[in-house]
């Protein structure tokens, strides 16, 4: 993982994510999630692309299932786009770039 992309927990989300100067995407998965293993490597190139304007933040849902509830992440993989401490935006399941980008630059500016 780059710079850009961060593995975030239960205890760090509000310091990595909801207290960011940066939107944040966040990556919701598990390691028994077959579409999150296929999302993953795309999210990971939108965080390097964007590498300034938006960080990419990775939570596994079993190892932090406070922060999974409290968002009410009921499927994986869930891509939540946060921005000012704020959700903007949630795409549910594996989407090629393109879907993943027009969900989330309307929020970027």
């Amino acid at each position: 993982m780059s710079d850009n992309v961060v593995t975030t927990t239960d205890s760090e989300f509000d310091t990595q994510v909801l207290k960011s100067d940066q939107p944040v995407l966040v990556d919701f998965w598990a390691d028994w999630c077959t579409p999150c293993h296929m999302v993953s490597p795309v999210v990971e190139e939108i965080g390097r692309d964007k590498a300034g304007a938006l960080r990419v933040a990775k939570l596994n849902v079993d190892d932090n299932p406070e922060t999974a509830r409290k968002y009410n992440v009921l499927s994986i993989p869930t891509l939540i786009l946060f921005k000012d401490g704020e959700e903007k935006a949630r795409l549910i399941g594996a989407r090629p770039k393109d879907d993943i980008l027009r969900g989330i630059d309307p929020h970027m500016a």
